[in-house]
């Protein structure tokens, strides 16, 4: 193709996005005024189900950030039978993300394996000072309000489930 056939096939692109815009209306949205339909598993922020984090430390061992900051201790669980011993579990006492250094890859999400970590889809919570954009475990756990329930796979998709225990 020459110089003149590519300026050509160029102008003629930018020919149709014109009339589509003049005919068709602006593709952009008043952000403000209007916010625009997000698809069903837009990421935004990483929301915490406190309940489920177990303070295993994976999140923060593969974030490659090192966003992520965790502290927690052990106690002493009582027994799952009746007659055996008490066990120890970690408690959670800190769960930070600082999302000024976050780059919102989700590895964090994916190897959690207590499903602890989850996506929400909202994405306004620009701060004034940077410092606002350390996200406690509570300020984690608001954000869980706002993920929504799981959607099934299309049918016919090829699904690699996760084995649950029982």
């Amino acid at each position: 193709m020459s110089v003149v056939g590519g300026i050509v096939k160029g102008l003629g692109v930018t020919m149709k996005t014109m009339v589509d815009t003049i005919t068709k209306g602006a593709h952009t949205v008043q952000y403000p005024h209007v916010r625009e339909e997000l698809t069903p598993r837009a990421r935004g922020v990483i929301a915490l189900h406190e309940e489920n984090c177990t303070a295993c430390m994976l999140c923060a061992r593969e974030c490659p950030d090192w966003c992520i900051y965790i502290e927690g201790h052990k106690t002493l669980a009582p027994p799952r039978r009746e007659g055996g011993k008490p066990r120890s579990v970690n408690k959670l006492d800190r769960f930070d993300i600082d999302f000024s250094l976050c780059m919102y890859c989700g590895i964090c999400v994916e190897v959690c394996p207590f499903e602890a970590l989850f996506w929400s889809p909202e994405y306004e919570y620009s701060e004034l000072k940077i410092a606002d954009l350390l996200h406690d475990k509570s300020r984690l756990g608001e954000w869980m309000e706002t993920v929504p329930d799981f959607e099934s796979y299309e049918a016919g998709s090829d699904v690699k489930a996760k084995s649950v225990p029982r």
